[in-house]
């Protein structure tokens, strides 16, 4: 007796379990949602392409930043590509 019960048990659960992925799958193969899809990767490609237009802002501004260190009008020296400064004498 116990033993069918359990069988039962596990019958019905197995059974929801089963109903449930294939209400699932039904949902999924609709065009909602297929749209539901699309758009939750839509989503995720725009959220990357902010984070790398950031990063690359980021990036572009401290490059700039160096390069008007480096090269600012009105500097009496030059920095060879080592880093060093090198005095500008007259005849240059």
């Amino acid at each position: 007796m116990i033993g069918r019960l359990f069988y039962l048990a596990a019958g019905a659960a197995l059974g929801g379990y089963v109903v449930h992925r294939v209400n699932r799958a039904r949902n999924a193969l609709t065009p909602g949602g297929i749209a539901d899809r699309v758009e939750g990767r839509v989503n995720e490609y725009r959220g990357a392409l902010q984070e790398l237009n950031e990063d690359l802002t980021e990036e572009v501004r401290l490059q700039e930043e160096q390069m008007l260190r480096r090269y600012a009008p009105g500097r009496r020296s030059l920095r060879s590509a080592d880093d060093t400064p090198r005095e500008l004498s007259d005849r240059e």
